[in-house]
């Protein structure tokens, strides 16, 4: 079967039906409809075999991470995601495999309201880079600067699972049911796309937590020239990673990557609506530390400092 007969089968009606598409997969490019009032937000990412996934990866789950971490950058910026492209390198035409990678892409696609316009298949070592772009209000997009002191910082959902499930690989304790539970939130993430959009107007700065969150909370926090104080005993750690690594979970929770979810400032004076919005989009917020006007970040933990070192995910760190 040739390129155009896989993409035919696979990928013409793959995601939703938009009405802002004039013209998706069929010709040189798409053609879509950016409406009045609104920004056009872009981000792009690529999965690599051996760099973002292990050999042997079930096709699904790399459908369903090739668009999540996407959907989870657009998520970060407030706005609500709307077309994607596909570009995918197959050492081989397998119609199997590429039928079980449209099942995970596709349906996380419909959740999330994204038509797929257009993309291109070729032969080549395995690699997805998915391109999404996203709509929002304008002027009202979530930036990583604009956090003050003063401000909470806060992160969503549970941290340190999946970057923790990929450490499991060949341990016994993998074929547990923690180590499902680990391994799930790696192979299938939850874009925060519902929360970022109701950040608006309410974060003073937002970054989703792809690279472990203390390399990305100091990444939110340089670009807002701040720094932070944060509480050991605040980070939000799930049962199952607290049952694998024990007292060490505060440590994989700063350094894993792979979770994202967000982590966002905002005024201490917007505490109770940040808890709300907590309980409006069933999404788990925890207040884990106060943004400081010096630069760096202070761990504490019974109001003693904590020495720390995490760099974070680095694909040109050796």
């Amino acid at each position: 079967m040739g390129e155009w007969q896989l993409i035919e089968r696979h990928f013409r009606d793959l995601g939703a039906s938009r009405d802002d598409v004039t013209l998706g997969i069929g010709d040189d490019a798409a053609l879509l409809r950016v409406p009045d009032g609104a920004e056009l937000v872009l981000t792009t990412d690529a999965l690599i075999e051996g760099a973002h996934f292990l050999p042997g990866a079930h096709a699904k789950s790399l459908g369903h991470r090739a668009l999540a971490v996407n959907l989870s950058d657009i998520a970060a910026m407030g706005a609500s995601p709307s077309w994607a492209l596909l570009s995918l390198n197959l050492p081989a035409a397998n119609d199997t495999w590429l039928r079980d990678f449209a099942i995970g892409f596709g349906a996380l696609a419909h959740q999330h309201e994204v038509a797929l316009v257009g993309g291109n298949l070729t032969r080549g070592a395995l690699s997805i880079t998915v391109e999404l772009a996203g709509l929002v209000p304008a002027g009202e997009a979530l930036r990583r600067g604009g956090a003050h002191e003063g401000d909470l910082l806060y992160v969503s959902g549970s941290i340190g699972d999946a970057a923790t499930s990929l450490t499991l690989a060949g341990d016994q304790r993998s074929d547990s049911d923690d180590g499902r539970f680990l391994r799930h939130r790696f192979e299938y993430p939850t874009p925060r796309v519902a929360l970022g959009q109701a950040l608006r107007g309410v974060a003073s700065a937002c970054i989703d937590v792809s690279d472990g969150l203390y390399a990305d909370a100091q990444r939110l926090l340089e670009a807002s020239g701040c720094g932070a104080e944060l509480q050991i005993e605040s980070l939000p750690v799930s049962a199952p990673l607290q049952r694998v690594v024990g007292a060490l979970a505060w440590q994989a929770a700063l350094r894993g990557g792979e979770d994202y979810e967000l982590c966002f400032a905002a005024p201490a004076q917007f505490a109770q609506r940040v808890d709300e919005l907590a309980v409006r989009t069933g999404q788990p917020i925890t207040a884990i530390g106060i943004v400081r006007g010096a630069p760096g970040i202070t761990l504490k933990s019974e109001n003693k400092v904590m020495q720390f070192s995490a760099s974070g995910f680095d694909h040109f760190r050796d």
